[in-house]
């Protein structure tokens, strides 16, 4: 997958970063919602206030007058209509955030992204199949940007669809962006049947450095578990199994690492 380049930073400034981004993102969105809250008020007393304009103008006079009244009333019940079903449409989005999450391991941050069309589209998956293994083509760039790439995307501003359900970070760290058992944009054809797991890497090689290799080790050993699935077995794959892209790049050109990640797996499983 394609992503924005980053600049890399320490370790010291990207803590500042993300605790100085954190509060200011919240308060946008909060700004964000008053305003929508604001604008389709308005909106409603507008189409009110033209409804009963229009009766009283077809009670008043006749002909013409009464054919614009019936419009306006006809218009009316449209607007309220369309409100109504936008309504029903949020209220389905916003049930598939009652996903049952609490059985996630404690290492897992979740940062679950807004319900929208373009990185969460609030749709169940069919029954699980698969781990899919991807990298993030992004050297240096770490979970919280990747995450928060995603959130970004929920604008729809540059019609891009991307997602994944974790991303793992340079320090070990685990983000939940899509609950699994939820379609994240990951892997193609597969993403009614997977789980996707991003991971960041340190340079162009896309070799995981020791801690994002250890917390992929066990947070695919836990999803082997909780779906039942054998990773010697196609239980976990490459995004490479898929479409055939070089992803993710060091497991794909170093066969011999991607076995003994997989028997890693394996052992992990066969311990806990």
């Amino acid at each position: 997958m394609q992503e924005p380049v980053w600049k890399n930073r320490s370790r010291e400034e990207r803590i500042r970063f993300y605790e100085q981004s954190r509060p200011q993102n919240i308060r946008q969105k909060k700004q964000k919602r008053q305003v929508k809250r604001l604008r389709q008020a308005a909106s409603v007393l507008m189409v009110i206030a033209a409804f009963f304009a229009g009766i009283a103008v077809g009670k008043g006079c006749s002909g013409g007058n009464t054919v614009i009244a019936a419009e306006r009333e006809a218009m009316a019940e449209a607007f309220f209509q369309e409100e109504a079903a936008k309504k029903r449409s949020t209220s389905d989005l916003q049930k598939t955030e009652t996903v049952d999450t609490t059985e996630l391991p404690d290492y897992v941050d979740e940062q679950y992204l807004t319900v929208n069309p373009y990185s969460r589209p609030g749709k169940k998956t069919d029954t699980i199949q698969a781990v899919v293994i991807h990298y993030l083509a992004n050297p240096g760039t770490t979970a919280q940007q990747n995450r928060d790439y995603f959130e970004e995307l929920s604008k729809g501003e540059d019609g891009v669809s991307i997602s994944s359900n974790f991303v793992i970070g340079l320090e070990g760290e685990v983000i939940a962006c899509v609950p699994p058992g939820e379609v994240a944009y990951a892997s193609n054809n597969r993403n009614s049947d997977t789980v996707s797991i991003e991971n960041c890497h340190p340079d162009v090689t896309g070799k995981f450095n020791p801690a994002t290799y250890e917390s992929l080790v066990k947070l695919t050993g836990w999803l082997c578990c909780k779906y039942q699935l054998d990773p010697l077995n196609g239980g976990v794959i490459r995004h490479y199994e898929v479409t055939g892209k070089i992803c993710p790049k060091y497991f794909v050109e170093n066969e011999e690492s991607w076995q003994a990640f997989l028997q890693d797996v394996q052992d992990w499983i066969d311990t806990h």
